[in-house]
């Protein structure tokens, strides 16, 4: 019996759920599924232009795991081009990666996808101030305070 497959990590849902070629009637086309797992690794890979070693790590997955992933999602949009199929995205094994975090100073809370890599350095998007922590990983703000500090990005008050 094969084990289940891995949770895929995706960033973000994609906002437009179903591509169609103009003109035709949907209920005149063929239709292929893309799952989210594979728009996450055309997003990464051919949008993005990152290495694979790079999108498995965002996706939590092996380099040949991303490699089969992304191969399929080639040939399901291969497939939608050449034979004038609708895609349609959803489905798959996958969880939203996003982190939560706080602002220190108005208290504004907002999320944000893993692998921004903005860290110490990120403004809060309601006051602008550069006193925000993360609020998931169990961290205060007097935590994240000292992190920042030790690491030589001390917060201005």
């Amino acid at each position: 019996m094969p084990r289940p497959p891995k949770t895929r990590w995706v960033e973000d849902l994609p906002n437009v759920s179903l591509f169609k070629p103009a003109g035709i009637p949907m209920r005149q086309l063929g239709e292929v599924t893309l799952t989210i797992e594979e728009f996450e690794a055309i997003r990464l890979k051919d949008l993005e232009g990152l290495e694979q070693e790079e999108c498995a790590q965002r996706m939590q997955v092996s380099r040949p795991t991303f490699q089969r992933i992304l191969v399929m999602a080639h040939q399901k949009i291969a497939e939608a081009l050449v034979e004038g199929k609708a895609i349609r995205i959803e489905g798959g094994n996958y969880q939203v990666a996003k982190r939560h975090f706080r602002c220190a100073s108005c208290g504004y809370e907002f999320e944000e996808p893993f692998g921004t890599g903005r860290g110490c350095d990120m403004e809060c998007p309601q006051c602008h101030q550069k006193m925000v922590y993360r609020a998931d990983d169990g961290a205060g703000e007097e935590t994240s305070e000292r992190h920042c500090k030790r690491r030589g990005h001390g917060w201005d008050k």
